[in-house]
């Protein structure tokens, strides 16, 4: 079997992770841990949500992409993806549309592109505050430039991502089934 990355984007509060952990459960597909600079969140677990870098030890990454979100510096390395596929032909990793372009560009059709929002914008704070950031945060991030990039999937991406609204986790959860079950 070829490699392949589901490349899960979205705009902050869309489900992202939570999707990829349910892939991971269900399916058994390796989450790709990326690195970033940003403060853990309270139950987040260094090598295990991501690897939490200081702003000194971040550069020192080989990165296939990196992006500066809301202030913090995120990226992923092809050594983290090769981990991945190490352990399965199929990954998934969480990246912003930015990186989600980067990894269509670099590595084509072993991408597989999967937008996750919201019918309801919303929806997306509520979410931000249930999982404990900060105020000042979530006001922070919901006014990024990133942020406003990411509510929608850019017109490059049109047509060559799956588009799943994650307003009801049943369902969504039937959608991301139909997915796997056709890359595997």
């Amino acid at each position: 079997m070829e490699n392949r990355v589901i490349v899960l984007m979205g705009p902050a509060g869309a489900g992202k992770s939570t999707v990829a952990s349910y892939i991971e459960e269900k399916w058994q597909v390796p989450q790709v841990i990326t690195h970033t600079t940003r403060k853990k969140r309270e139950g987040e677990v260094d090598g295990q949500d991501y690897y939490f870098e200081s702003p000194a030890t971040f550069p020192k990454n080989h990165y296939l992409e990196e992006v500066e979100y809301a202030g913090n510096r995120y990226g992923s390395s092809m050594e983290g993806l090769e981990r991945g596929w190490q352990k399965n032909h199929l990954v998934s990793i969480v990246l912003d549309t930015k990186g989600g372009e980067t990894y269509l560009e670099k590595l084509g059709d072993k991408v597989c592109l999967l937008y996750i929002t919201v019918s309801n914008a919303s929806i997306l704070k509520k979410r931000l505050v249930g999982r404990g950031d900060d105020e000042v945060a979530i006001e922070k991030r919901l006014n990024s430039a990133e942020f406003k990039r990411d509510l929608q999937l850019p017109v490059e991406m049109q047509g060559q991502a799956e588009v799943i609204y994650n307003d009801n986790w049943d369902e969504t959860k039937e959608e991301i089934d139909k997915l796997i079950k056709r890359l595997k």
